[in-house]
């Protein structure tokens, strides 16, 4: 009897802990959105720093960007070719925050030979998308190479005059592998003048990733900044509704390139706003 009790016990715990490990949830993970950020947000620090920030921000992904120095007590940068015994040690890091690796660029690669090696780290690394800018002439293989290991490979729009600014040049090369597609940046469309949901509307089904921001027009040398998400000219909520209505599933990493000293606490208030405009969007 006495027995039967206790597994009961054990058994209510258990259901327990499930309702509050859903309830803890974030409301964009039922979605399958992987909300995380860019450690280059943090670029003037080392990407163990990073990750206690990306933390602390209330964030459980990262992007890790090529050439950070790895720091936390491990020699070397952050780079596709590291030893196994570094790759290691970074895994370690990011499981001792109990953050996940989920994507890694925007990185480009010499050759075909180089790209292999590219893929070899992703898949190693856990790596869902390689956000990148590649040539054109290199899209061939590198589509190959996305099949054979069935790792995104997601074109990412630096500003104009870059080669994939606009969602047509994107178009143009990602051709038929359900592995290649966008790596889609709000703020960098509104830099180069286009309007981000028309864009998101354009590359409908090929939309792998995102760099998510929000930007204002407002410095003295007539440049975008970002700002905290909702007071820019990204139109975040219709961003959201958009992503919604398309289904969208995937890394969206928090790019912040502002306030580089300490711009945790904007980054924190802007992920704040983009559940609280995930939750209030009625599209379903």
């Amino acid at each position: 009897m006495k027995r039967m009790k206790n597994l009961l016990l054990v058994a209510g715990l258990l259901a327990f802990s499930t309702v509050v490990s859903v309830a803890q949830r974030n409301p964009e993970d039922k979605a399958g959105w992987k909300l995380g950020s860019q450690s280059y947000s943090f670029r003037l620090f080392s990407f163990a720093e990073a990750i206690r920030k990306i933390d602390s921000c209330g964030l459980k992904y990262v992007e890790a960007f090529p050439g950070q120095t790895i720091g936390g007590g491990v020699e070397g940068k952050m780079d596709y070719k590291m030893d196994g015994a570094t790759r290691q040690a970074v895994k370690k890091l990011l499981k001792d925050k109990g953050l996940t690796l989920v994507a890694f660029g925007v990185v480009n690669a010499p050759n075909e030979a180089d790209w292999k090696a590219l893929f070899e780290f992703a898949k190693d690394m856990g790596i869902l998308n390689i956000n990148t800018e590649p040539k054109v002439e290199q899209m061939p293989y590198i589509a190959r190479l996305a099949d054979e290991y069935k790792i995104n490979v997601a074109l990412h729009n630096h500003p104009k005059p870059s080669h994939y600014w606009h969602p047509d040049s994107v178009l143009a090369v990602i051709g038929t592998s359900k592995y290649v597609g966008s790596c889609a940046d709000i703020g960098h469309w509104v830099r180069s003048g286009l309007d981000p949901v028309d864009c998101l509307k354009k590359l409908q089904g090929h939309i792998l990733g995102m760099h998510f921001k929000d930007v204002k027009k407002d410095s003295p040398d007539g440049k975008h900044h970002d700002v905290v998400w909702g007071n820019g000219d990204c139109k975040v909520d219709a961003v959201i509704a958009e992503l919604k209505r398309q289904h969208f599933k995937g890394p969206i990493s928090v790019e912040y390139e502002y306030h580089w000293e300490n711009n945790g606490p904007e980054i924190a208030e802007s992920v704040k706003y983009f559940r609280n405009a995930f939750s209030k969007s009625k599209v379903q």
